[in-house]
């Protein structure tokens, strides 16, 4: 027979499991969307395409991001020039930090401690501005590589992708570029490093393609000419605005404000595979499922946000979100 303390040790351990699978359940996937001329975030419930909550109280929100455990939600706040921080579960504005300039879009680092705001550096726990590392040039955009080593950072002004060394927080290289900097997204070697840089340039229908290891960009990719009779929407963001990689890393899907359609690329051959055709219009940012089925297409000129399925290269339904929708992002939040 097992004695006592052995048959204690086994309920102890039960219970802890028990308790622990509520909490993993209420892990769910949302899409959050930000609106850049309302004072609202949107979050979509991707299962159903629905709205199934709104964070009040943000004008002119711009980037957004999610905390690893799903607890707070981060938005870069345009009107008031702070980072904004909201409990995920009750959608509340608990902390807003002051930034030490205008925020565009932001990114979160992989284990959480950090957010990083053009490029104001953030410490999560104590909600403080720690830190700005110096960038040639103002920022527009930030992003963590898929290995969280770095910090990257685009200046449209300075024509230049800033990259920052996220364990000491300085800057590691700077690359120039002919034309202001905008949207990025990466993909990666077979060790998770950084194999390549997609970069979205001012005025340009398509993008740059850097060579992370090498520093050096080594391909421009213009995206495809519409077909006789399509029009182009003149309204919106740059011309080609919002890109990202499936969790694979087969295909780059990329927008085009000026054609109305997300484009898709194989990787690592960057070979055109086709493009989905948006009902809604404006086509700002994107943003993917985890599993990378599923793409969101921000239409800022509809105020609508267009669900495309990846696999088939087509539209499947449109939700009407707040005034002038521009970034949004994918995350898993706590309920």
């Amino acid at each position: 027979m097992m004695n006592r303390d052995v048959i204690g040790r086994f309920v102890a351990m039960a219970v802890i499991a028990i308790c622990a699978l509520p909490l993993a359940a209420q892990q769910k996937v949302r899409i959050i969307q930000t609106n850049s001329a309302g004072d609202n975030v949107h979050i979509i419930d991707p299962a159903t395409n629905k709205v199934v909550g709104v964070i009040e109280g943000i004008e002119v929100g711009h980037g957004a991001g999610t905390s690893p455990d799903g607890t707070r939600i981060y938005v870069s706040d345009e009107a008031m020039s702070t980072l904004d921080f909201v409990d995920a579960k009750t959608l509340k504005v608990i902390k807003q930090v002051p930034l030490s300039g205008h925020p565009n879009n932001m990114a979160v680092g992989k284990d959480g401690k950090r957010v990083y705001v053009g490029v104001d550096v953030i410490d999560t726990a104590t909600m403080k501005n720690v830190k700005t590392i110096p960038t040639k040039g103002t920022i527009h955009n930030a992003y963590v590589t898929p290995d969280g080593k770095y910090v990257v950072a685009g200046s449209i002004a300075g024509q230049t992708i800033n990259v920052i060394d996220a364990k000491t927080e300085e800057p590691a290289w700077t690359l120039d570029m002919d034309l202001g900097v905008r949207p990025m997204t990466f993909n990666w070697n077979a060790d998770g490093s950084t194999k390549w840089i997609f970069a979205q340039l001012s005025g340009f229908n398509g993008f740059a393609v850097v060579d992370f290891a090498t520093r050096k960009e080594i391909q421009r990719i213009k995206n495809p000419d519409l077909p006789p009779g399509k029009a182009t929407v003149p309204e919106g963001s740059d011309p080609s605005h919002g890109m990202a990689v499936t969790a694979n890393g087969k295909t780059l899907v990329v927008c085009s404000r000026l054609n109305n359609h997300l484009y898709f690329y194989s990787l690592p051959d960057l070979k055109a595979l086709g493009g989905a055709e948006l009902g809604g219009k404006g086509a700002g940012w994107v943003t993917l499922t985890p599993d990378g089925k599923t793409a969101y297409v921000a239409n800022p000129v509809t105020n609508d946000v267009s669900v495309v399925d990846v696999e088939a290269m087509k539209e499947v339904a449109r939700i009407p979100v707040g005034f002038v929708p521009k970034r949004n992002v994918t995350g898993m939040l706590q309920y």
